[in-house]
């Protein structure tokens, strides 16, 4: 279990920024994927799932969420645009996950997000294990409906985030990390 403590504690997002290759292969993205979906789910719904982009997919997201960019903000400064063909270009890997949102009667919408957000971390924890560095992201792709109709997110689904996943060379330092004791605190009946 001590090994178990030391992934969490050692656990750094590296701004995608700073990622390059090498990223998983497609056996690799398996194993990753393989720890990340043994969250926690209610009903057993299974209410996620996920989609890889790789390769020259990545450049035609980027240059999609250019274009979008462009549609929402014609007034931004170039340099706003050329971030957003830029944002995939950089990690080798971009898992997006998917969480089901749609109609049931017994498990609730947030319960089923909530599961997909476990996945998210999940999946940081289990490509740090594999070697790799990973950052979760939400923003405009996860927002806009145009860029999750081009994802083949459906409308009962929402895009809780894409991770990107690769390698770097920079060092990534520590931050202040918040005192678990002052987040405590004790209930007690009235």
């Amino acid at each position: 279990m001590s090994q178990c403590f030391e992934c969490l504690d050692a656990r750094r997002s590296v701004p995608y920024t700073q990622m390059s290759g090498p990223g998983p292969d497609a056996a690799q993205l398996l194993r990753i994927l393989q720890s990340a979906v043994r969250v926690p789910d209610h009903g057993k719904r299974v209410p996620f799932r996920f989609i890889e982009v790789r390769g020259d997919a990545r450049f035609a997201l980027g240059e999609a969420l250019e274009q979008r960019m462009r549609v929402l903000d014609p007034d931004a400064a170039e340099g706003v645009y050329e971030k957003a063909r830029k944002r995939f270009s950089y990690a080798p890997v971009i898992l997006m996950v998917v969480a089901a949102q749609g109609e049931d009667t017994k498990i609730p919408a947030h319960e089923r997000y909530a599961s997909a957000a476990c996945v998210c971390f999940a999946v940081l924890l289990a490509a740090q294990a594999s070697g790799f560095v990973a950052q979760w992201l939400t923003g405009l792709v996860a927002s806009d409906e145009e860029m999750r109709r081009i994802l083949g997110v459906g409308s009962d689904e929402v895009l809780v985030g894409h991770i990107h996943i690769g390698s770097t060379a920079t060092f990534i330092p520590e931050r202040t990390r918040p005192d678990p004791a002052a987040l405590l605190t004790q209930w007690s009946p009235a």
